[in-house]
């Protein structure tokens, strides 16, 4: 029986990372290390720090990772690649040119004979209104026939922009450690859900940028997978077990 892994938050292109090349080749010696291993990979969002497709121009850049997608899907192994908040703009290119699975919305799943509830994050229980704000004119159909009329030069340069601003943010103190279960949103809206869903055993979530593994009942677990900035964390799941585990280079992976 074959692994199944899941990470997220790679923020790939990121004009506030140093050294992005270095970080994109990181990514892409993890998913050569377990490319034999794995029988799917679930990636959970924010994989690039902004992406936009238009219609006939796809973003500059990401070609070791994009051709490490295509090798591992012409290998077999299932690749499902959900949109997070910084990507929301993935229409078909990743699937037709790449073979993954896309996801836009969470998915409920069962792998192994376990029910997985798997999403990004962004929008489940988060009471800020700007952010519902912000991200309602992001998924909004008009704004996005709007904003692909703009000259790719002038469009991605202002997304990217944008991502830097929220990044350097995020990492200049506006990401907050984790809060408690009392406060923690995706926690909240957890506990929420478990109260309708009582048949899920394993919630997986991204883009808080923490690590977290939590039992919330005697059936239901919820893990935060970190990030692949600082962290370079990620889930496995064996059919029996989940584990969530470090990328550490030089060392086997399981």
């Amino acid at each position: 029986m074959k692994n199944v892994y899941f990470l997220s938050d790679a923020h790939l292109g990121s004009l506030a990372i140093d050294h992005g090349r270095m970080h994109e080749r990181r990514l892409v010696r993890f998913l050569d290390s377990i490319k034999t291993k794995a029988a799917a990979i679930y990636l959970l969002g924010d994989m690039f720090d902004f992406w936009y497709e238009y219609r006939c121009v796809v973003p500059r850049g990401y070609t070791r990772f994009l051709g490490k997608l295509s090798e591992l899907t012409d290998m077999g192994v299932e690749i499902h690649y959900f949109t997070g908040n910084h990507d929301i703009w993935a229409y078909n290119y990743l699937e037709s040119e790449c073979g993954v699975i896309l996801h836009k919305q969470p998915l409920t799943t069962e792998i192994y004979g376990k029910v997985f509830m798997l999403a990004h994050g962004d929008g489940l229980g988060d009471p800020d209104r700007k952010f519902k704000l912000l991200r309602a004119v992001f998924h909004n159909r008009c704004c996005q026939v709007l904003f692909s009329a703009l000259h790719p030069r002038w469009g991605m340069a202002f997304g990217m922009l944008w991502a830097k601003h929220s990044r350097l943010k995020r990492m200049n103190g506006g990401e907050p450690p984790y809060m408690g279960e009392n406060r923690e949103h995706l926690v909240l809206f957890t506990k929420r859900y478990i109260q309708t869903h009582s048949n899920v055993d394993y919630f997986l979530y991204g883009h808080r940028h923490i690590e977290l593994d939590l039992q919330l009942t005697k059936k239901a677990r919820m893990m935060i997978l970190g990030d692949w900035i600082t962290q370079f964390t990620y889930a496995v799941f064996d059919g029996e077990h989940l584990f969530l585990e470090e990328y550490v280079e030089g060392e086997s992976q399981p």
